[in-house]
């Protein structure tokens, strides 16, 4: 049986202690738009249902780096990642804009690029290393260890949205980066309103901001393709989109305290993710049921997780449970581009069924559902726009908080594609990658590339407490566990 890699608290991370974060500067890096372009990005259903959700948030910790000799050391790492952000920055304008509230005769949604900029932080947390953020071995610990190295806490992202003539209060910006250093290392945490992007969107800016701080090409890496800004409606749709509420914070849930969550990151090599779709698919082969579709390797792994946290849970054999995952729908939606396209572009695609099902008739069973409900979307382009544009314009249900989601349900974000351990800034890979707080929520699952590529996959899942102690002691989930590459 491996371990798990389980994130630890920072003895006083938000206070004193060792582990206390300094800022030593905050600036906003402005951005105008170039010539000729929109003044105005009209939000589309895809964005528009991220209204009531938190900002999405990911951080990756980097090695220190070689310091030269005379440069004051305060300097030298935003020297190199300021300049590059503000380049960032102007590829990406809109980001740079605000969210506004608009409309006389209904009430509409859209980003203004104003220009007035992103948030950039440069803070310092001596007393912390990359171990205390990466965690190996795992400890079972509470949720608290990184919160303070992410800018824009505590904020939804209709929080960002002004009304007219509200010039009482500054909206908050619709992106912000942190750039913490460690006693050994460096956090680069970014936190970007879901209303303007999603998880692609999110790292081809990072991609972006680091190959522009490498040098833009000068070590002979391919660039990240070029932003598409413009946004995807189907034809005839009305554009802006009206909502059916005269404040859009109507649509908001009652915020409710999180509860206690356990947060733990499990790194399986790609050999094991390997193993299991084998298992899975040979499972399906010997039970006589055709499948809609061979099983993949992430959703192997996502029944291995989704079969171990209903046994981790305790659920009765006759409690409905439910794993969401997410279709993108760039390259599949004729309009939407395969790459560069910024705003969101991802489908919820929804797996339900009993515990007992899913515990009871093995991993072949269960990812069989996931694949099944993936292949009835997926393939379906009529089908994707109906669901998610159609039949959301009708309906205009916004998802809860990630404190309100579902006991019963897991809920799969981010993609194993998306490239994290290629941000080098200029001084070496990451060596860990990290969500936010604002992305907890019991039965979270958070998917990145693992360590050391191969087909490696890194899941950040969080529990509740008594849940987490017994997935992590589950002997069937953690065999399959493996230790990644050493820091």
């Amino acid at each position: 049986m491996q371990s798990a890699d389980c994130n630890t608290p920072m003895q006083g991370s938000a206070g004193g202690g060792s582990g206390r974060v300094q800022v030593i500067s905050r600036q906003m890096v402005r951005a105008e738009a170039p010539p000729a372009s929109e003044e105005e990005i009209h939000l589309t259903p895809w964005d528009l249902r991220m209204l009531t959700v938190e900002y999405f948030q990911d951080g990756i910790v980097l090695p220190k780096p070689n310091r030269d000799p005379g440069r004051d050391d305060d300097l030298a790492v935003m020297d190199r990642l300021s300049p590059a952000f503000a380049r960032a920055l102007r590829c990406f304008y809109p980001l740079a804009g605000r969210m506004v509230i608009g409309g006389d005769t209904a009430t509409t949604v859209s980003l203004l690029c104003t220009g007035e900029g992103a948030e950039l932080v440069h803070a310092a947390a001596p007393g912390v290393t990359a171990a205390d953020v990466a965690a190996w071995p795992p400890r079972d610990t509470p949720r608290e260890p990184v919160s303070s190295l992410f800018p824009l806490n505590g904020l939804l992202c209709v929080d960002a949205a002004a009304s007219p003539g509200a010039e009482s209060r500054r909206p908050a910006p619709l992106l912000a980066a942190q750039v913490t250093e460690l006693a050994d290392a460096v956090f680069v945490a970014v936190s970007l309103n879901h209303a303007a992007g999603d998880g692609t969107t999110f790292w081809h800016f990072v991609n972006t901001w680091s190959y522009l701080a490498r040098g833009g090409g000068a070590d002979s890496s391919p660039p990240p393709p070029p932003p598409v800004l413009k946004r995807w409606f189907p034809d005839g749709y009305p554009v802006p989109v009206p909502l059916q509420f005269a404040k859009v914070q109507h649509a908001v849930q009652q915020r409710q305290p999180p509860p206690p969550l356990h947060e733990c990151a499990f790194h399986f090599s790609g050999d094991s993710v390997r193993n299991l779709k084998a298992r899975a698919n040979a499972e399906l082969a010997r039970s006589g049921e055709t499948p809609a579709a061979t099983v993949s390797s992430l959703q192997a792994l996502l029944a291995h997780l989704w079969r171990s946290v209903c046994r981790a849970r305790r659920l009765e054999p006759s409690q409905r449970t439910a794993y969401v995952q997410f279709i993108g729908c760039r390259g599949r939606v004729r309009g939407v581009p395969a790459a560069g396209y910024v705003g969101n572009a991802v489908v919820p695609c929804r797996a339900a069924s009993t515990a007992g099902e899913v515990v009871g008739n093995g991993l072949g069973r269960a990812a069989g559902l996931l694949a099944r409900a993936v292949a009835s979307l997926a393939k379906d382009e009529a089908a994707l726009v109906r669901e998610s544009v159609d039949r959301w314009t009708e309906e205009q249900r916004f998802p809860p908080p990630a404190a309100a989601q579902a006991v019963a349900a897991i809920v799969a974000g981010n993609s194993p594609r998306f490239d994290v351990y290629g941000n080098d800034f200029g001084w070496g890979k990451p060596v860990a990658v990290r969500c936010g707080p604002e992305n907890a929520a019991d039965g979270k699952c958070t998917v990145y590339e693992g360590r050391g590529g191969g087909g490696a996959v890194c899941l950040e899942v969080c529990l509740a407490p008594d849940a987490m102690a017994r997935l992590v002691a589950d002997e069937e989930f953690m065999d399959a566990v493996a230790a990644p590459p050493c820091l």
